[in-house]
């Protein structure tokens, strides 16, 4: 995705923040003006701030790590889904666990749970069970997939969190502040940037405003995942034009 520009987060209304009296005074410097008894965030501060996010979450991803994606709201849920499972990272869109980040042996023991069901659900056993004890089954299953269904491949802790909306995902946020996981997050006039490493100033109300700063969000990781994939094969290529070296030199003693 092209570098994102004052006219897209302006046709996208990314400025229109909350009504005044709605607002955290932590907000004021990432604030332009209020306008009809509405804050207008200053999209300039949200440019600097989005390529600081992404230079950092680009860096996170170069490394191999993976970065959670959490949106609850309705209006971001699909969004947040499509673009994580198109970068195949983890995600939380139903309801946040508590513990989700804090008690993850206790989370990793209800994936390894939702795994073997998918085995039983295979074998032939499954099939003799009576229908009533399928329906149990696949109940059961349903409801893990539901709230497990976007991290059922997590293995250990992500090394970062992208949030939208930080009062609604406060806990998610505590979490992993309390693991010292940096949290990045688009942060609307009403909230407390201070909760997170790198707020991304923004509308987190609108669909619009969430679908542009989470794609390009979304354009930062797969960079980063593209500089990664290079890294491994300069890796492999050095690799190789060294055992070549080291075989001609045996060949020529």
């Amino acid at each position: 995705m092209a570098q994102l520009e004052y006219k897209d987060l302006l046709d996208a209304g990314v400025h229109f923040g909350h009504l005044t009296r709605k607002w955290d005074p932590r907000m004021a410097p990432y604030i332009f003006m209020e306008k009809n008894g509405i804050h207008i965030i200053d999209l300039n501060k949200t440019l600097v701030c989005l390529e600081e996010a992404s230079n950092a979450i680009k860096q996170i991803v170069r490394s191999g790590k993976k970065v959670m994606f959490v949106a609850t709201k309705k209006q971001a849920k699909d969004l947040v889904a499509d673009e994580a499972k198109r970068l195949n990272m983890p995600f939380v869109t139903e309801r946040w666990l508590g513990g989700m980040l804090t008690n993850f042996a206790t989370i990793r023991k209800s994936l390894k749970k939702m795994s073997s069901i998918d085995k039983m659900m295979k074998e032939d056993s499954y099939k003799n069970l009576a229908k009533k004890e399928r329906l149990m089954v696949s109940r059961q299953r349903e409801k893990l997939e539901n709230v497990l269904g976007g991290i059922s491949d997590l293995t250990r802790l992500p090394a970062a969190l992208f949030v939208v909306d930080i009062k609604r995902e406060h806990i998610a946020i505590s979490e992993a502040q309390k693991l010292g996981i940096p949290v990045f997050a688009l942060v609307d006039t009403n909230s407390n940037p201070n909760e997170v490493d790198f707020p991304i100033p923004a509308n987190d109300d609108a669909y619009k405003s969430i679908s542009l700063l989470v794609k390009a969000f979304g354009a930062a990781i797969e960079e980063g995942l593209s500089e990664r994939k290079r890294d491994k094969e300069d890796a492999k290529l050095t690799e190789e034009e060294e055992a070549k070296r080291a075989v001609d030199a045996e060949t020529q003693e």
